[in-house]
């Protein structure tokens, strides 16, 4: 192969030298990309396209307490990221399209950070294309900040609670019962509803920072309580003493 001039070439390594590894493809039929920073590095440039529905998460490995720093860069704009916990594979902690793109905060949990590039829904079932270029920064030593709060006899979360919600139209508010599972800076709420569902809603950074709902969220804060909106209807009254203990 011949380049017409030496910086095309180094352009094109440094493209390349982004992953260490090769892609791979979940049931879901996300694909999976890990990368890599080069040695001595603290941040890394990938540059994709993604079409239609294809959704590409990239692996970013990092430990507790360090800091993240991520933005996408596309002239499509209904192309965004969300950023996923170590073992989440559905919950966001941080979600682009509310967030215009841009994160940047102290990481909770050590291991592999997922970071989705997606296209909402409108413009995937155009089968419109989107070049994008993302940015990654991971910097700061690791150090141990995670919650020691003993967990609650039989069940996976660090405090139980009845809080106050309404999932359905028409409805009063009542009791719900849920349970918070803590990280540094704050965690996941999960509650069963009235109706017999339930909603998850997490905290990251002294805040709401995502729902596991389709529906967008609105936050309002009263005193030490976060008012949680969702879509229309939902409505969730979090005690921060139930998120961060106290």
């Amino acid at each position: 192969m011949n380049f017409a001039t030496p910086s095309l070439f180094h352009l094109l390594l440094g493209v390349m030298c982004a992953f260490a590894g090769h892609a791979t493809w979940a049931d879901d039929g996300i694909r999976t990309e890990r990368v890599q920073f080069a040695k001595g590095a603290s941040s890394a440039t990938v540059n994709g396209k993604i079409v239609g529905y294809q959704t590409v998460d990239y692996l970013v490995r990092a430990s507790q307490g360090q800091s993240m720093n991520v933005s996408l860069a596309s002239q499509h704009t209904a192309t965004y990221f969300n950023i996923l916990a170590p073992g989440q594979n559905e919950v966001a902690f941080f979600n682009g399209s509310i967030s215009e793109n841009q994160y940047e905060g102290t990481l909770p949990a050590t291991g592999d950070y997922k970071i989705r590039v997606y296209m909402m829904r409108s413009a995937a079932r155009r089968n419109e294309a989107a070049p994008y270029r993302l940015e990654i920064i991971v910097s700061g030593a690791a150090h141990d900040t995670a919650s020691h709060d003993a967990k609650v006899a039989g069940t996976d979360y660090h405090a139980t609670a009845q809080i106050r919600c309404v999932a359905e139209p028409g409805k009063p508010m009542a009791p719900c019962d849920a349970g918070v599972k803590r990280v540094a800076g704050g965690g996941t709420v999960h509650v069963t509803t009235p109706d017999g569902g339930s909603r998850v809603i997490t905290f990251s950074e002294g805040k709401v920072s995502g729902t596991d709902a389709s529906a967008p969220f609105k936050v309002e804060r009263r005193d030490d309580w976060s008012i949680v909106r969702i879509g229309a209807v939902e409505v969730y009254e979090i005690p921060d003493a139930f998120i961060f203990g106290g």
